[in-house]
């Protein structure tokens, strides 16, 4: 079957990055509005006016740059906050001794914030607690004095900037958590979904093989004993398996990474479940339908008749070849019922729980797994003696084991 890659990007900090992007062009736009109401005040305003010339070029033409983590590179922040520290220390140039001393703003003003947490936003607390340092000093030296209101702008840029910082690397945590969690779930689905295959066919066989060779003797014999190792060592690795190590982006702007793979492209419009089961029907197996068409999501439909399949393999195996079967197919305004009924010896009681601690999964995997990861459900009920029915529930609107909602 045609395999389809999908990958699922989860990222938190992706919005962070477009509302810094927003913040910049803003806070230039306001630093530039505040010069503009006081330039008569300003002692040089031809100094203002050239630097407000290259920050609102320099704002504009690194808008790429603030789109996301991998165009955000060291030597970009460096340049970034440069241009906000040389604006501070320009203020005393520009602007008149007393708006300085009074605690007139800044000549970039809050833009300068912008510049600060873009080192939060890419590197964690720790970059934020460099870069506000820088900037604390800075601001400082504009000012000549430790002045109230100078000290109790800066310790709220570094709280701030610090306590983003740290947001962001909880946030990239447990991106890579989540990332583990749901590549750890898809491979557990996927690995069900070959032990499935493989009881309803290599298994199978490999008993039937067993069986058979025990029964013939000389060299079967022994070709019946190592058809029945190979089975035993084939069950041990379906029923455990192995979970691949998750896949993060390369690019961490663009978050945590997910891959699936899907057995086969979606196909639009329902299945006749009918026409999945008519083939089982047999001189031993009795086909019981609706006369109208029973519709099924396809994905359902399919796992649907394989459900029947291995329940019908059950009765062959348990009940032997003589067993009789009859498959009953009931279409509920909601859900599509289907009973499989044989009129074998029955099972056991407890016999279905050693038969997973031996690792024989049929009813639990090809079976109740299937019928599981469609939203349905699936009820065995078995009186030694009496034969032996299994009750499969499926939804008509199905959500399959890879999250998508098929409708009908």
């Amino acid at each position: 079957m045609a395999k389809r890659e999908r990958v699922m990007r989860m990222s938190v900090e992706q919005p962070l990055w477009r509302a810094l992007t927003a913040y910049r062009v803003l806070t230039m736009l306001y630093a530039v509005g505040l010069f503009a109401t006081a330039y008569e005040e300003f002692a040089r305003p031809w100094v203002a006016v050239a630097y407000y010339a290259v920050l609102g070029a320099w704002t504009l033409a690194t808008l790429p740059r603030v789109a996301n983590a991998a165009r955000c590179t060291k030597r970009f922040l460096a340049a970034d906050l440069t241009v906000a520290i040389t604006g501070i220390l320009l203020t005393p140039v520009a602007d008149a001794h007393e708006r300085v001393q009074a605690g007139g703003p800044t000549l970039p003003s809050i833009w300068t914030a912008g510049a600060v947490l873009a080192f939060a936003v890419k590197g964690g607390w720790r970059w934020a607690a460099l870069a506000s340092g820088l900037v604390a000093v800075a601001n400082l030296v504009e000012r000549g004095t430790p002045a109230r209101d100078t000290v109790h702008n800066v310790i709220l840029v570094c709280i701030a900037s610090i306590a983003i910082g740290y947001v962001v690397e909880v946030a990239r945590a447990s991106e890579r958590t989540l990332a583990r969690a749901l590549e750890i779930e898809a491979a557990t689905r996927e690995r069900e979904r070959l032990a499935r295959d493989i009881h309803d066919s290599v298994l199978q066989v490999l008993a039937m093989v067993q069986r058979r060779g025990a029964v013939i003797g000389g060299e079967a014999a022994e070709l019946g004993r190592m058809a029945g190792e190979q089975e035993v060592a084939l069950r041990t690795l379906v029923s455990g398996g192995l979970v691949p190590v998750s896949r993060v982006s390369e690019d961490a702007a663009e978050g945590a990474v997910v891959r699936s793979v899907d057995e086969e492209p979606p196909q639009s419009g329902p299945v006749d479940l009918r026409a999945l089961l008519a083939p089982y029907a047999g001189a031993k197996v009795s086909l019981a339908e609706p006369g109208a068409p029973v519709p099924l999501a396809p994905v359902a439909a399919r796992e649907v008749a394989a459900a029947v399949g291995a329940a019908l393999d059950n009765v062959r195996r348990h009940a032997g070849e003589q067993a009789r079967a009859w498959i009953l197919v009931e279409d509920e305004p909601d859900e599509v019922i289907v009973t499989v009924r044989d009129d074998g010896p029955g099972i056991p009681q407890g016999r279905l729980a050693q038969a997973e601690g031996e690792g024989r999964l049929g009813v639990a995997l090809s079976i109740r797994g299937r019928l599981r990861d469609l939203g349905g459900s699936a009820d065995l009920i078995s009186v030694p003696g009496q034969g032996t029915e299994v009750e499969l529930k499926v939804p008509k609107d199905v959500t399959d084991a890879r999250g998508k909602a098929e409708q009908r």
